[in-house]
Parts: C-alpha cells; structure tokens; sequence
C-alpha cells in the first residue's frame, strides 16, 4: 500500500472513529418519545382528521342521492361556479405579479425594495374582514368612487368584480411568497453567464430563471387557489350575499347552515374539503421536487467547491515547483 492510501486509509479511520463516538443528539428515554409522539398524533386526529372525517359522514349521513341533489340545486352550482370563476380570474393575477415582484426584489436593487417586500407582507397582517371593508369604503355607494361609478352604472361592491378584487387583495403575497427566497437562493450566476454569452432578458427569463423556479412556483399557484376557493371574511363583506349570484361555496355553506339545511351545508363543505385534499397532494408532489432540486443543487455546488479547490492546488504545486525547474536549465546547458 502506497503512503497516500495508507493516510487515507487512516484519515477514513480517524472519521469513522470520531462519527461511532459522537453522543446522541436526542437524550429523552424511548418512554418519553413514545408518550410526545403520540400527544401529537391524538392533537392531530382531534383538530383535523376527526372534523374531516364528520363533514363526510353528515354530507352522506341522508344517502347518496340527498348528497348529488344538493350539489344539483341551482344555488350550489351558481356557487361553484362563481368560486372557481373567481379564482380562474385571481390566480394568473397573481402569478404574474408573483414573478414580476420576486425577480424585482431578488435579482435586482433599487430604492423602495424593503417597501415593496414589505407591502406584499401587508394581506397577512390585515383582517380578512377589514380588506373587504376598504374596498367597501372605496367603491360602496358612500364611498370614495361611489357616485362616480353609479353615475356611469357600474358596480364593483355587491357584484363580482368586488368578489373577485377582495380575493386577489387577499391571496396576492403567496406566490411572491415562495419565490422570492427561492430566487435569492439560487443567486444571479447563471442568469450573469447566459447575459455575457449573448441572452436577452426574456430568453434568461425563459430558459434559466423560469425552469430553476417552476416546482417553488407550483407551490405557490397551488396555496393561493386553495385560499381564493376557501376565502370567507373578505367576500363575505362585499358579496352582499345575493343567493345564486354573489355567493360563493363558502358563503352558501353558511346560508344553508343557517337555515338548518345540514345536509345540503355539509354536501358543499365536503367538496370543498376534497378541493383541500387534492391541493395538499398537489403540494406534497411539489415540496418533493423542490427538496430534490436543493439536494442536487447542493450536490453540485459541492462539486464544484471541490474541483475548484483541487485546481488551485494543482496550480499552487506547479506554481512552486517552477523556480527549482527554472535553476536547474542553466547548470544543464552549461555542462553540456
């Protein structure tokens, strides 16, 4: 074995050594593991699985065909229509700003970026219930634009076009959300080199921004479609609640329920919950792939590190080596 193997060889050792040696980072008996898991696992059956599980049972408690009749009613389907309308029309909204804002605020420096950052944060620290008044305030009949808009008959409050701007008030932050730590993870080198070989802005954009982002960007489309679909406090202020026209799957669910119509409350819940459970499929797919892109990411960035630092040693080696080449040639050409 060659000197370099053996000091592998013992350096692999030495590791191996010190990894079989390190203590274990959880302390805790198996008693009191077993007992934390399982408080959890009861926590979560008790707040989650069990209220999901009695939606299901009293939408189908009456038969099945009690529960396809109460989705039949013309009421409902207006509903469902107009929810998933409304979020057709927020979700591209913001996913357009989502991009435009996060590839600002992370490629770029400019004055006002912790004002915009900050201003996106705005749709969670506000109650859903005040959004929806401000636009009441804005374009209500007593409000700021009011008169105007009753004077070229046009109306927002109490019609979709106030619906569709309250949920877009209130699911904006998401995709921008997502992508702006993502982006800022990633960094600008790529997007550098594709500029000096010659890429304009929107091939950068299409061909090396846009595919390093497109699982972070699911994610995002996916929570803001589950919030436009289930948004109750802010609609619920400027629908004005017309059954068949402004009332969204929400809100109808909160008219049947009060009118004592369980069955038909817990059939339009119940699809709502299935909405819920396929966007969380859809999100466990898309955290899946975002992990795995980070890990080869990583893996990458690693091997590069390495091969950078294996080339300047070369380097350094030849580097030092050179002035004892340079003395020697004389000597030779002079014996010669």
């Amino acid at each position: 074995m060659s000197g370099n193997s053996r000091a592998a060889s013992a350096a692999n050792g030495g590791h191996g050594a010190v990894a079989a040696r390190r203590p274990d980072p959880v302390t805790e008996s198996r008693l009191v593991r077993w007992t934390l898991t399982a408080i959890a696992l009861a926590f979560l059956g008790l707040f989650l699985v069990v209220p999901l599980a009695a939606v299901f049972y009293e939408a189908l408690r009456k038969g099945i065909g009690v529960y396809f009749e109460s989705l039949a009613d013309p009421d409902a389907l207006a509903a469902i229509r107009l929810t998933l309308t409304t979020a057709a029309i927020a979700v591209p909204l913001n996913l357009a700003f989502g991009l435009a804002a996060s590839w600002a605020i992370a490629k770029f420096e400019f004055k006002g970026k912790a004002l915009l950052t900050t201003l996106i944060d705005l749709p969670f620290s506000v109650s859903p219930v005040i959004s929806g008044l401000i636009y009441v305030l804005m374009f209500g009949a007593q409000g700021w634009f009011g008169p105007w808009l009753q004077d070229h008959d046009v109306q927002i409050i109490f019609a979709v076009p106030g619906i569709v701007l309250a949920t877009i008030f209130v699911t904006f932050p998401f995709v921008a959300r997502e992508l702006i730590p993502l982006m800022q993870a990633q960094g600008n080198d790529e997007e550098e080199a594709a500029h000096v070989l010659g890429a304009s802005g929107w091939q950068i954009f299409r061909r090396v921004t846009l595919p390093n982002i497109r699982w972070g960007l699911l994610y995002g489309v996916i929570l803001c479609n589950a919030r436009a679909m289930g948004e109750f406090g802010a609609v619920s202020v400027v629908s004005g609640h017309i059954r068949g026209q402004t009332d969204t799957m929400p809100l109808h669910v909160e008219i049947l329920y009060n009118e004592y119509n369980f069955a038909a409350a817990f059939a339009v819940a119940s699809l709502l919950a299935l909405l819920a459970l396929v966007t969380l499929g859809l999100k466990l797919l898309a955290e899946r792939h975002m992990s795995a892109e980070q890990e080869a990411a990583r893996g990458a960035v690693h091997a590069g590190a390495s091969a950078l630092a294996g080339a300047h040693a070369a380097v350094s080696k030849e580097t030092a080596a050179a002035p004892r080449v340079a003395l020697a040639r004389p000597v030779h050409h002079g014996e010669q």
